[in-house]
């Protein structure tokens, strides 16, 4: 099983979380920088451990600090073999923790890198559907719809064919409106994340989210999508592989 989103610069026990996820079954993370410093630190991880991979990016938060030497040091970062992805980018205007101009002109420097890369755009999205599918118009790369959380998109993504990956709000009794999306994606587009430490699934909610816990995750997926868990696992390991170009 792979966990696709999480951020193992967040967890303050990495070695024994990944060993955790390890017992069962969980033996790919990909974890995400969402600043400079969490790049690197996203890297190191990725550099010590041959089951974890890096995504590289900013997070709209921080689009109003996001200066010219910042979205560099990404692009720099971003030649190494062991970063996948860019991202999580995109826009935020739920939080609005920086101006919605800021954040526009970060996203689509990233887009760039992408483009530029080759590499798949991992997306969040808050409060701001169509801005966003505004901007992912004209970028013809990969892009992978981080947590999955707004049925209004899902028209749009499965035109254009986007990954739609579900983290444990999926699981929530009060989103069967995210259960019945996950039933709508198309077996080869369907991904599945913690986005931890964030996000507990309903199984584990009020404890500290991990990589072990996308397991849960997948149980709900499987049950709403009536299909055999293991059958799900493989599908999303397949389409992990293909999404984020891994081995």
């Amino acid at each position: 099983m792979i966990d696709t989103h999480a951020h193992l610069d967040a967890l303050d026990d990495v070695q024994d979380a990944i060993a955790r996820a390890r017992d069962v079954g969980v033996s790919r993370i990909l974890t995400v920088g969402t600043t400079v410093d969490g790049c690197r630190h996203a890297l190191a991880f990725a550099e010590s451990d041959g089951g974890i991979y890096a995504v590289l990016g900013i997070h709209p938060h921080s689009a109003g600090e996001a200066d010219d030497a910042a979205v560099g040091e990404v692009r720099t970062m971003l030649a190494h073999p062991r970063a996948v992805a860019v991202g999580e980018t995109g826009l935020d205007y739920f939080r609005d923790y920086a101006p919605h101009d800021a954040q526009a002109l970060l996203f689509e420097r990233l887009l760039a890198l992408a483009a530029e890369t080759g590499k798949a755009a991992v997306i969040h999205t808050r409060s701001a559907d169509e801005d966003t599918i505004r901007t992912l118009e004209s970028f013809g790369g990969t892009v992978v719809l981080h947590c999955f959380s707004s049925p209004a998109l899902l028209p749009v993504a499965l035109e254009r064919g986007y990954y739609v990956s579900f983290a444990g709000n999926v699981t929530y009794p009060k989103a069967p409106e995210l259960r019945l999306a996950a039933q709508q994606v198309p077996a080869d587009r369907i991904l599945a994340e913690t986005d931890c430490p964030y996000l507990s699934p309903q199984a584990v909610r009020g404890r500290r989210n991990e990589p072990a816990h996308v397991v849960h995750t997948l149980a709900v997926l499987a049950e709403a999508r009536n299909q055999d868990p293991a059958e799900l696992e493989a599908q999303i390991e397949a389409n992990a592989r293909e999404a984020f170009g891994l081995a």
